[in-house]
């Protein structure tokens, strides 16, 4: 079976700037794979150019062995930071959901019952469903990046990409991510999440990418995480201590 997620040769630029350097990886049908890498390294971009929200050099993205950008491609849901929502937008936890159903309702029209109940059934899978009539600008950081996975699953996505989606929650929003997370996996959804925090990536993932503009590893984290391709891609913003111990690594390097 094709992969649920295919990038070939994946190379970007801002202002004539490289952002991204001839990437290319696969991922299969319900995998959870994270991409760990310094600031700057191009995790962003990578997931704007996935979902076609900025064009790319050079390569081929295809989803389930279809090009992105053909009519019959399955759909991909995607989580922004949340630094890139205005949370002031005048809108409430249900409209929010609703929009996954966009491309079914059309522009300028009315959501029919259908697509109201796929919302509230997206709300229910995150637990928000008491919330449906709160504006987002209400709700903690957990909380909102619930609203935007409910989008999500509101549209049926297959492929979901969050971008930093633990930035800024506390440790009880975290959980509650990846309990939805694990739910997912069940139901075979491919999730592909950005992280700064090695710890994490090594423990809840089956797969790290590591990325600086070019991809240096992609694997399990003993073998993708080795202290010589850290060093390669966060150049000597890292310090190992090791002396005996599993090894610890400390980044100079600040968080969104």
């Amino acid at each position: 079976m094709p992969s649920a997620l295919s990038l070939t040769d994946i190379s970007a630029a801002y202002s004539g700037k490289r952002a991204l350097d001839s990437v290319t990886f696969m991922i299969s049908r319900g995998e959870r794979a994270a991409i760990v890498g310094p600031n700057g390294a191009g995790k962003s971009t990578l997931f704007k150019v996935i979902v076609g929200l900025m064009p790319h050099l050079t390569g081929d993205v295809m989803v389930h062995g279809h090009s992105h950008h053909a009519g019959d491609c399955p759909s991909i849901g995607y989580v922004p930071q949340r630094e890139e929502v205005d949370w002031n937008f005048p809108v409430t936890v249900m409209d929010v959901a609703l929009m996954g159903r966009v491309k079914e309702i059309g522009w300028l029209r009315r959501p029919a019952k259908s697509d109201r109940e796929a919302a509230r059934e997206a709300l229910a899978q995150v637990g928000l469903t008491d919330l449906a009539s709160r504006p987002i600008g209400d709700l903690s950081g957990g909380q909102q990046q619930r609203v935007f996975i409910a989008r999500a699953l509101t549209q049926r996505a297959d492929v979901l990409l969050l971008d930093e989606p633990f930035g800024g929650v506390d440790v009880e929003a975290q959980s509650a991510i990846f309990g939805i997370l694990d739910d997912l996996r069940q139901r075979n959804v491919t999730v592909l999440i950005s992280t700064h925090d090695l710890e994490m990536a090594t423990t809840r993932f089956d797969r790290l990418l590591l990325l600086n503009r070019t991809l240096y590893a992609d694997g399990p984290a003993d073998s993708a995480l080795t202290p010589e391709r850290l060093a390669a891609a966060y150049g000597g913003r890292l310090t190992f201590w090791r002396d005996g111990q599993p090894m610890t690594v400390t980044a100079d390097d600040c968080c969104p």
